[in-house]
């Protein structure tokens, strides 16, 4: 026990900046172009997780797999009863994006957590890939 802990054992308190860190220490991130290319040379499932609003708003990257962040770990779990039919197995390739690429790191990190181990975000997210001139529809 520690005064820094209060006694309980547990890790001191770290705030986000420092948690995104180690987090995307863990894994590669992928940059827009990458995440394109992957996508259509059918080695990468594009998973958009922006909330319906910024959809609606921004519009959407064509083939890519729209999954609420709530519900990311069921879809994707490949022992799931509620998966999507291309969460097949644990080798899949995911690149998840949020809008700037936060939110999607911690995503990224739950799905490791899981055991897809290829899985990473975007760095940037959405306003990433749609500044680098991909396609939105």
């Amino acid at each position: 026990m520690s005064a820094t802990d209060g006694g309980s054992g547990a890790r001191p308190p770290v705030g986000i900046d420092e948690f995104l860190e180690r987090v995307r220490a863990g894994y590669a991130r992928i940059d827009p172009q990458e995440a394109y290319e992957a996508a259509r040379a059918g080695d990468a499932l594009l998973v958009d997780i922006r909330y319906a609003a910024l959809r609606e708003r921004d519009g959407l990257v064509p083939g890519a797999v729209v999954v609420e962040r709530n519900e990311l770990e069921w879809r994707l779990d490949p022992q799931g009863s509620h998966r999507l039919p291309e969460a097949t197995s644990h080798t899949l390739r995911v690149v998840v994006f949020c809008n700037e690429g936060y939110a999607s790191s911690l995503a990224a990190h739950s799905l490791h957590q899981l055991g897809l181990h290829r899985a990473t975000d975007l760095v940037g997210g959405f306003q990433a890939w749609k500044n680098a001139g991909l396609p939105v529809e």
